[in-house]
């Protein structure tokens, strides 16, 4: 088991966090039905949204892999990683995660899966992202704050 100050002690795990905005919304919009738009711009726009939001996912979880560094945010990173969807975003798991969520969202046609998502996008933000860039500054200096200044956090 890692050490405390080997981690980024995140608030809890990104997937979580979603998954509970998600569900949220979908009971709510159970409750009180309202659309985010017309049936079919919903959906056509929740599929790409959706598909982008994997694809660009499963390019930063394959370029982890290559570098060999953790994903789970509970393990430490061995290693900086800043090529493939690094090199675009230093979240590229999270912007796929917002993406993938918000598709989701949009083809389920629910304005409340829409509005959970402000303040799990917030949690992300303030729980996991704020801890996690203070946690790589400290584990790799200099080297983090080169790239945090080349690259921004979103796209």
């Amino acid at each position: 088991m890692p050490r405390d100050d080997e981690t980024a002690r995140v608030v809890a795990p990104p997937p979580l966090i979603f998954g509970t905005a998600l569900v949220t919304g979908w009971l709510l919009n159970w409750l009180v039905p309202a659309p985010v738009a017309p049936v079919a711009f919903a959906r056509g726009a929740g599929a790409l949204l959706a598909a982008g939001g994997l694809a660009f996912g499963v390019m930063a979880w394959r370029e982890l892999g290559r570098a060999a560094t953790a994903v789970n945010p509970y393990r430490p990173t061995t290693s900086l990683v800043r090529s493939g969807a690094f090199a675009y975003s230093r979240n590229p798991l999270y912007v796929a995660l917002i993406a993938l969520s918000l598709g989701a969202a949009l083809l389920a046609n629910a304005l409340w899966c829409v509005v959970a998502l402000v303040p799990a996008v917030a949690v992300l933000r303030l729980g996991v992202i704020s801890r996690e860039e203070a946690y790589l500054e400290r584990r790799f200096g200099e080297q983090y704050r080169v790239y945090r200044a080349a690259t921004r956090r979103w796209l």
